[in-house]
């Protein structure tokens, strides 16, 4: 059976957003940091990244992002190659000794705890998990030598608090957190993540910022079992403190990465990009509560990420069709998580998202929902 066609809705001019990206990753790119990558390119794509060219970008990168999350003394950023998948197995090899403890609230959430679970030398993982749409939180136990929470869920729309646990290391994942939700990084000791969320460039690339006590577990690990080269955190760190990963990056996410962190960066850090999303988190969740077809999926304000909004719509009401109409105006990747299953719409807020294109983005929905009837 064929599919009914598509309403051809048409949105007026003042109901386009500037830059109609809202993907929760891959999300929008800067066209500025683009067009920098594009003006750099004669000197600095197809070169070596052993040398000074490439080089430099990453010592600039790795000093970026210590000004960016006010890292202490003893701090160290990583980087290697993979994205944040691979540094799940990474860190089963070097950063749990022998069990770890999970909170699983999401499909992300889930596979960190899945990966430890595989791996013949070390203990089943204690998973603590709640329903989508809420988190648990961590239990310090005996036994326990890594606690492995999840600043956001992605799948889901909900955050968490980074608060440390003790007796063990904390370690976070942070994958479409870091850069957009406030952290404090005496709270963790391995708080990892990849750069196509808030830091607006590609994926394929992994950062982990280390605490002293995470660092030691790497090299004690390393002195201790064997761990495949592509994925040993002992190599990734003495690779980083030479300014370069193990084997060849992605020299355009690079850039496009840094380019992002000294943008925010010069506009006051931190703060200043978290506060871009609180505006549009606002101007989403303010929007889903006043109205009559639609509300915030998370039920608990506090929990509700400021970086990916979810918003169920009523059942009358077709969400994949409101975001194929969206996607046909130029509005795109507004459609829900495949795995979480619900009549839903997936909102990216990162920083380079203007928060007044989230508010146009919702006068849009309530046109394409009135013109589906």
């Amino acid at each position: 059976m064929t599919e009914p066609a598509l309403p051809d809705i048409r949105l007026p001019a003042n109901l386009l957003p500037s830059d109609g990206r809202f993907g929760s990753g891959p999300s929008k790119v800067r066209p500025e940091a683009v067009a920098a990558l594009s003006a750099a390119a004669p000197g600095y794509l197809g070169t070596s990244h052993r040398q000074a060219g490439v080089r430099s970008v990453v010592r600039r990168l790795r000093d970026g992002l210590r000004t960016l999350f006010s890292l202490p003394d003893g701090y160290e950023v990583l980087l290697g190659n993979g994205g944040t998948t691979v540094f799940w197995d990474a860190a089963t090899f070097r950063l749990v000794e022998r069990r770890s403890q999970h909170l699983e609230f999401g499909e992300f959430s889930a596979k960190f705890a899945a990966a430890v679970a595989a791996v013949p030398f070390l203990e089943t993982p204690d998973v603590i998990a709640s329903p989508p749409g809420t988190h648990p939180v961590a239990t310090s136990r005996d036994g326990i030598d890594l606690y492995a929470l999840t600043h956001n869920e992605t799948s889901t729309g909900v955050a968490m608090d980074v608060r440390r646990v003790h007796g063990g290391l904390v370690v976070v994942d942070a994958t479409s957190a870091a850069g957009g939700l406030r952290v404090d990084p005496a709270e963790f000791d391995c708080y990892y993540f990849a750069p196509q969320k808030c830091f607006a460039s590609d994926g394929g690339i992994w950062i982990a910022l280390c605490s002293p006590a995470a660092i030691e577990r790497i090299e004690r690990t390393a002195a201790e079992r064997w761990a495949p080269a592509s994925i040993d955190l002992k190599i990734a760190l003495d690779n980083s403190r030479l300014d370069q990963t193990y084997n060849t990056p992605a020299l355009a996410t690079l850039f496009l990465f840094l380019d992002q962190v000294e943008w925010v960066n010069r506009n006051g850090g931190l703060e200043w990009a978290a506060g871009r999303c609180d505006k549009s988190a606002g101007a989403l969740y303010g929007w889903a509560e006043a109205s009559a077809y639609a509300r915030p999926f998370v039920a608990d304000p506090a929990d509700r990420s400021h970086v990916v909004g979810t918003i169920d719509l009523d059942e009358g009401i077709d969400a994949l069709k409101v975001s194929q109409v969206l996607r046909a105006n130029g509005i795109v990747d507004t459609e829900s998580y495949r795995k979480l299953g619900r009549n839903q719409l997936r909102i990216g807020m990162f920083p380079a998202v203007e928060p007044d294109d989230v508010a146009t983005l919702t006068a849009a929905v309530d046109f394409v929902v009135a013109a589906l009837g």
